[in-house]
């Protein structure tokens, strides 16, 4: 079990509090752009860890960690000796207020068949508070807020996706295989079960997490609040129906607990090199046969004549530095603080 989203705005303008006393992190590790979104006029950027400022008050100062954000944070998390659950201490108490927090559980031996409980829903199957559910074939296109919708496989929403807690269900098998080439019989994760949540269901469920320091605990309890899985009994009633044998075993039965884990990852280039990969590197290629063949120096003098600019010179310096030493300012703080 993994967090794989995570967004906090801060009642703050001071950028810098947030970036170096809660994310502990060293602010001039970080780019500045002088652009944003969700309406911020800037923001910083270490990798895939953004943050976005406004002048405005209201706005104040957004967090934002996707997935691979997330596990670049657990790599800096795993630096300062802190874990999840101190950082949303530490997020809460300086007034953080939690916008989004993503829960996903990982199938490791497919016990989730989306094509299988897409036809539960569509038999009546699925008794849940929810009064929706969206499925997707592998290749179709998913709603074009999802980053990854051309990879994610067989996919199944239950919930209104405007609502501030609903479920995706889809083949990690498949997107590996997209991604990476990953044979889909090769990939360790076969599915993954999504908990997205908004706005208040987050901040209980952080609550819940703070309270119990039980990630089982919480994410069952909110799926058991609103999903279940059956096998139709003619002579019941739809809540006396039993509970489908794969989906009793995936919330529970007779299987280990599941803890909350990390998966540490740092920052790296591989956006950029598969972009280099796909775009550039035949077009490169091309230019050193020529050369060769005409005794010429094109590629050489390019870069030679090229200048890096700040921007480029700031991401040699993110690319070379360990997690230990972009938040090493923070420890020194620490320590100093441990003297006094």
């Amino acid at each position: 079990m993994l967090f794989d989203y995570v967004r906090i705005r801060f009642p703050t303008t001071d950028v810098k509090h947030v970036i170096e006393d809660i994310l502990q992190l060293k602010t001039d590790m970080m780019i500045h752009e002088d652009f944003g979104f969700y309406s911020y006029p800037e923001h910083y950027v270490l990798g895939d860890v953004f943050v976005l400022t406004s002048a405005d008050e209201e706005k104040g100062t957004l967090l934002e960690l996707k997935g691979k954000g997330c596990r670049q944070m657990e790599s800096y998390l795993l630096a300062q000796h802190r874990s999840w659950y101190d950082f949303f201490m530490d997020a809460l108490g300086d007034g953080g207020v939690m916008k989004r927090l993503d829960l996903a559980i990982n199938d490791m031996v497919g016990m989730l068949d989306i094509p299988e409980l897409t036809e539960k829903c569509n038999r009546e199957e699925c008794i849940s508070v929810f009064r929706s559910f969206k499925s997707y074939r592998s290749g179709e296109l998913v709603r074009s807020h999802e980053q990854d919708r051309y990879s994610m496989g067989n996919t199944l929403y239950v919930g209104s996706l405007k609502s501030e807690v609903y479920f995706c269900i889809y083949e990690k098998n498949y997107e590996q295989y997209v991604k990476n080439g990953i044979p889909i019989g090769d990939t360790k994760i076969k599915n993954r079960f999504e908990i997205r949540l908004k706005n208040e269901r987050a901040y209980h469920a952080v609550c819940d997490l703070l309270n119990y320091y039980d990630a089982e605990r919480t994410a069952f309890s909110i799926i058991n609040r609103y999903i279940r899985f059956a096998d139709k009994e003619v002579d019941k009633r739809r809540s006396e129906w039993k509970t489908n044998g794969k989906w009793a075993y995936f919330i529970g039965s007779d299987r280990r607990r599941l803890k909350l884990t990390t998966q540490p990852e740092p920052y790296t280039l591989t956006r950029t090199l598969n972009w280099i990969d796909r775009q550039v590197a035949p077009t490169w290629k091309m230019l050193q046969k020529i050369d060769r063949a005409n005794g010429t120096h094109f590629l050489r003098d390019i870069l030679n004549d090229v200048e890096l600019t700040e921007r480029h010179k700031k991401l040699i310096k993110q690319q070379t530095t360990s997690p230990e030493e972009v938040i090493q300012r923070q420890m020194e703080k620490f320590e100093r603080r441990n003297e006094e």
